[in-house]
């Protein structure tokens, strides 16, 4: 008989999904509106926060998913979003004139309530107190 997989969206994992299910709508909603109006104003920007988009809406639906493999993918994804908000977000504030437009991750997430910067912090210990322990 098959096992199911763990749910990663009991508790807090809810919650968990319900803001990376915001972000996926705030993000993509915003990237295509931005991309479809003004490309050339800010590519770089705008395909950040479509590339952001996508990102959460992976992590969304491997929390969903469940199982062990599905938490290291999210791992690995809240680990590299968590990067990328690093990353932008200081070359935002290093260099604003190379973001004539915000991204989702400029400013650290200042735009999104700092949301972009919590999030992944907060899933990656979600996750991590989630492993399934093999004896």
């Amino acid at each position: 008989m098959e096992q199911k997989p763990k749910r990663l969206i009991s508790g807090p994992g809810m919650l968990l999904v319900w803001f990376y299910g915001v972000m996926v709508v705030g993000a993509v909603s915003r990237s295509v509106y931005q991309i479809a109006t003004d490309f050339d104003r800010a590519p770089l920007a705008y395909s950040l926060s479509a590339l952001a988009g996508v990102v959460y809406g992976f992590i969304t639906y491997t929390l969903i998913r469940g199982g062990e493999r599905a938490r290291r993918a999210a791992q690995v994804c809240c680990a590299a979003e968590l990067a990328g908000v690093l990353i932008v977000g200081t070359w935002t504030l290093a260099d604003p004139s190379a973001f004539p437009d915000a991204t989702v991750w400029s400013d650290y997430g200042m735009g999104y309530v700092f949301i972009p910067v919590l999030l992944p912090l907060s899933a990656l210990y979600w996750l991590r107190r989630n492993r399934e322990v093999t004896q």
